[in-house]
């Protein structure tokens, strides 16, 4: 089991710490928001992956297969609601006309919204899959692939977290800050592509 995790390792920080719908995420809260008020959502993804990868191995895959008008269906819905969230990012800072301001993500959404992106399912389905072995400790394999992937994750998507933070100093005007967050969501409503086609 410690051969796996340790061959897990490279794969989950790999897939950590490239760009994707997180890193995007997390980045544009932490030029708006900075690093204590963006902790929630890292930490909602650091657990959200993991309790995906924890339901893979308990059959979730299976069912999908059998009913497969359940994953169109939550596709489309996570589709609607990752739209929500770019138009989240796109409006997301102070701003300086009308005195409004965002709010980052919570835990809950930054956990729930890994069941709409499609780099989050293709690291679950990945991990499991590849990962486990048949007639082994199913149980202990994937706790262990969990336990990795949730220490790979936080200093990944903090890494992201402070270059947001880094490029903030550069937005000091509030059409900058927009600018960047349309960027940000434009980024976000690209990564539906490959789930939508």
């Amino acid at each position: 089991m410690l051969s796996t995790a340790l061959t897990f390792l490279p794969f989950a920080f790999v897939l950590s710490i490239t760009p994707g719908p997180n890193n995007v995420m997390v980045t544009a809260s932490g030029a708006n928001f900075g690093y204590w008020r963006t902790v929630p959502h890292m930490l909602g993804i650091t657990a959200g992956v993991p309790v995906m990868m924890a339901l893979m191995g308990a059959g979730l895959g299976e069912l999908f297969l059998a009913y497969p008008v359940m994953h169109q269906a939550m596709k489309h819905a996570g589709a609607l609601y990752l739209l929500y969230f770019a138009w989240r990012v796109a409006h997301a800072g102070h701003d300086e006309d009308t005195g409004a301001s965002g709010k980052p993500m919570t835990f809950l959404q930054g956990a729930l919204f890994q069941w709409i992106n499609v780099k989050a399912w293709f690291i679950a389905i990945g991990a499991v899959t590849t990962y486990t072995t048949v007639g082994g400790d199913t149980f202990a394999e994937i706790a262990a692939l969990c336990a990795v992937f949730a220490l790979a994750c936080y200093p990944s998507v903090t890494i992201w977290t402070l270059f947001g933070m880094a490029i903030r100093r550069w937005l000091t005007s509030n059409r900058a800050l927009k600018a960047f967050n349309w960027s940000m969501a434009a980024l976000l409503v690209l990564s539906l592509i490959p789930a939508l086609s």
